[in-house]
């Protein structure tokens, strides 16, 4: 690519990790951020723009010399009970704070390239064992209404003439932030175990994977459309549990109780915790793109510096 990135909701975990990466290689990163003071902190080289996604549009200079736009918008979705207020403030951060992006890219005299949005597992809904690639259908329940709006908003990029590519992202493994520093704690005390009966598939990706997949994307012009950014290897709850205590050496017999959980998170704890979406990144693989960590178990080991030093991870390729 000749020209920069511009990267909305920069300051997340998956947009201070790319930024690190382009910046690395020299690619020049404009940093879309709601706080400046935050994104001066967490994005020493890359150049801030202020814009609040859901107050009006992005500013025009922000999209200077930038070939590809990179849309991780969204408030976090496990923060805070669901209330009917929380549920509009996820849907607009991704929805509106979307449609806003792309009537921005509209306007320019120069238009990017290539828009890479954010979407979810979600998607899909809750599907049991069933094995969903990405040209499963859209599910039910409001993360899968959500995600079928937030693509929506993005795919009105390509009537623009940008190439547009959908990632539907597991749960990003990162031990900084996330659901893994989250449960890290607990975990370490021996305090840790599946959620409920722990049968549901949790899809998950090491975010070198995810970080690489976005990289790959940007370097491989026959991709677009959407795409499950998931390893190759889904796990249950439960499976995932033991993983952690094994690679932690501590045990995982206690179950985390739903009637607890939805007392404290609401509705939440059945679409985010208890949901099962068995993806594959089936359409991912065909691209091309290979897995620094497609199995669990290395992935743990690698966030958590338990790998043997002369350790080489596999790599998951299509067939």
């Amino acid at each position: 690519m000749q020209g920069g990135i511009a990267i909305a909701g920069a300051t997340g975990q998956l947009g201070t990790a790319m930024a690190a990466s382009c910046a690395r290689d020299g690619i020049p990163v404009s940093a879309l951020v709601r706080n400046t003071a935050r994104g001066a902190d967490l994005l020493p080289s890359a150049k801030l723009h202020a814009w609040d996604a859901t107050r009006g549009s992005p500013p025009a200079d922000a999209f200077d010399g930038v070939d590809v736009v990179i849309n991780l918008l969204g408030e976090n979705l496990a923060e805070k009970r669901w209330s009917d207020a929380r549920k509009k403030q996820l849907r607009d951060s991704r929805v509106v704070g979307t449609r806003a992006l792309v009537d921005a890219l509209r306007d320019l005299p120069r238009r990017p390239r290539l828009l890479i949005s954010a979407s979810g597992a979600g998607y899909y809904g809750d599907r049991g064992d069933e094995i969903l690639t990405e040209s499963a259908s859209v599910g039910t329940g409001f993360l899968a209404e959500l995600a079928r709006d937030w693509e929506a908003e993005a795919m009105r990029a390509a009537d623009l003439g940008l190439r547009v590519v959908v990632l539907r992202n597991g749960v990003v493994l990162s031990k900084e932030a996330g659901i893994l520093s989250k449960m890290l704690p607990p975990f370490r005390l021996g305090l840790g175990g599946p959620i409920g009966s722990g049968n549901q598939w949790l899809p998950w990706i090491h975010i070198a994977d995810h970080v690489g997949l976005m990289r790959h994307v940007m370097s491989h012009e026959a991709v677009s459309g959407a795409l499950n950014a998931v390893a190759p290897e889904p796990v249950t709850n439960g499976e995932f549990a033991r993983a952690l205590g094994e690679a932690l050496g501590r045990p995982t017999v206690l179950k985390a109780p739903l009637f607890a959980l939805r007392m404290m998170f609401g509705s939440l704890v059945d679409e985010v915790l208890v949901a099962s979406q068995r993806a594959m990144p089936v359409r991912t693989l065909e691209t091309g793109y290979s897995f620094r960590h497609p199995l669990l178990r290395g992935a743990l080991e690698d966030l958590l510096d338990k790998r043997p030093r002369n350790a080489s991870a596999p790599v998951a390729t299509a067939t």
